[in-house]
């Protein structure tokens, strides 16, 4: 029998509902039976780690090991990664309501997602904790067999039990509004928890806060000009309904536009004019041709001229939309592109806009700018204390002509994705701090913005953590290998040939 949830969310104004049906035809496939599965393999493979780490506290204080920022994808991945490797006494915090962490429910506006179906993504080599099996649990095999992309409901339901049957222990309502030095080296986080100020005491610190994660949206500076009520970026919260019967111009020819551009037709927009500066939409998806476990263990090792020109050429190329997502815009007759449209200017006339571009003028209603996202720590007050002394690749790793590229404008991180300071001994709490977010790209590869190896790049700096913490608790690890003495032979096992009264 189907069994059929929905549940709806308030948020930033608006309600955000999650329908999801369960299949008709459940026997051995159903999610009772593959969680009992899940349970077992970790039970077998002894799964979460020995709890090795010293507790510390400051007064009657008690101190995390690691909090981690963000409760998508990336964040949860992380929680189960410091749980294989024995790092128990840790948090992750999500400003969202639970069930509309990431970006799934409120801006993505996708129908399905760009990644093939089979990519395990987050299940960190476990089977029974991979989408395909959360699927053919809750729809049967012929189901997944039949499935071409995955839908982005089914996306979010698939995480949110994701969540429950590997408890990661997140606290949703939380939101870090700044950090600065604590004691005794740690970092303390300013918090707001369910509307009230508290601070909280970490070693380390995952940010696992997406695309935007040290910055925000980019939006060229005519745009940033507009009154607020008449534009929007591609990533903020929109009211589409307001836009029935209003005419609608959307800037840029990646995914996000085309999602919001079909978001608007489909809602009742009168028409979508998309300006596109280039003179083709491109085709391409360069990444897809050097993806291989190759990149995902090699790229890090890579020197910077490789590393560099990799991401300049994919980035440079652009990544195309998907088809179904062009075709979801192109099949409304009162959808117009204008290629080699760039917006010559923007002028308000009344409560419209006229867009000027080299093919003509337009008068609009409402504007929408998917223009991508930039690292730009003003739009990060949270992080005002390390900011200036953040290193960046554009501060000694490239040559004078490219440090004004945006990606020059990416974070220089260690080996397990630690930021660095700019001068040595100015910020040393950089180093406990960990940037498991898009901008980390161009020092690690896409191990922490894309579903495909966003396992391994957990893996990889969690391994990180774990050394590091190993080495600064050194003194008590070694007096705790001196105080061993548990023996495990009695001394009533055996008998000395040649002691005194021996037979």
């Amino acid at each position: 029998m189907a069994v059929e949830f929905t549940f709806h969310i308030e948020y930033a104004k608006q309600t955000y509902s999650l329908t999801h049906e369960t299949g008709t035809n459940m026997t051995d496939t159903s999610l009772q039976a593959l969680e009992a599965r899940l349970a077992e393999d970790l039970d077998r493979l002894c799964f979460t780690g020995k709890d090795w780490v010293p507790r510390t506290t400051v007064g009657d204080q008690p101190v995390r090991d690691v909090v981690v920022i963000g409760a998508g994808m990336c964040g949860l991945v992380t929680s189960v990664a410091l749980r294989k490797h024995g790092i128990l006494n840790h948090i992750v915090y999500d400003k969202a309501p639970a069930g509309l962490e990431g970006p799934w429910l409120t801006i993505a506006r996708m129908e399905t997602l760009r990644s093939p179906k089979q990519l395990t993504g987050p299940a960190y080599g476990l089977p029974s904790l991979t989408f395909r099996a959360w699927y053919e649990a809750s729809h049967g095999t012929a189901a997944w067999n039949a499935l071409d992309k995955i839908v982005v409901a089914d996306w979010m339901a698939y995480l949110i039990w994701y969540r429950r049957v590997m408890d990661v222990p997140v606290v949703n309502g939380a939101e870090m509004t700044g950090l600065r030095n604590g004691p005794d080296g740690l970092i303390a986080l300013e918090m707001v928890i369910d509307g009230q100020p508290e601070r909280v005491l970490t070693r380390k610190l995952v940010l696992a806060t997406g695309r935007d994660g040290l910055g925000g949206p980019f939006l060229p500076a005519a745009a940033q000009a507009l009154p607020a009520h008449l534009r929007a970026h591609s990533a903020d919260i929109i009211d589409f309904t307001a836009l029935e019967g209003k005419v609608v111009g959307v800037v840029g020819a990646g995914a996000s536009a085309m999602d919001n551009a079909a978001t608007a037709l489909e809602t009742g927009a009168a028409a979508v004019h998309m300006f596109i500066r280039r003179p083709d939409i491109p085709r391409l998806n360069k990444g897809m041709g050097i993806g291989s476990p190759g990149m995902t263990h090699g790229y890090a090792a890579l020197d910077d001229t490789w590393k560099w020109a990799i991401q300049h050429h994919i980035n440079a190329a652009q990544t195309p939309p998907p088809r179904a997502s062009t075709l979801r815009v192109s099949r409304h007759e009162n959808a117009f592109f204008h290629l080699a449209s760039p917006l010559n200017s923007i002028t308000r006339v009344g409560d419209q806009l006229q867009v000027t571009t080299p093919k003509g003028q337009y008068l609009l209603d409402y504007m929408i700018f998917a223009t991508g996202f930039m690292v730009d720590f003003a739009q990060r007050p949270e992080l005002a204390a390390i900011t200036p002394h953040i290193k960046l690749w554009r501060d000694e790793r490239l040559s004078a002509d490219l440090r004004d590229d945006a990606l020059a404008f990416s974070p220089d991180l260690g080996p397990g994705f630690e930021l660095q300071e700019k001068e040595p001994g100015t910020c040393p709490m950089l180093n406990s701090i960990l940037s498991f977010n898009f901008p980390s790209t161009l020092s690690h590869g896409k191990l922490s913005g894309d579903i495909p190896a966003v396992s391994e790049g957990a893996d990889r700096m969690v391994r990180g953590i774990v050394s590091s913490l190993f080495t600064a608790d050194i003194d008590q690890h070694w007096q705790s290998l001196v105080d061993y003495d548990v023996p495990e032979l009695l001394g009533d096992e055996w008998q000395d040939a040649d002691a005194e009264g021996s037979a």
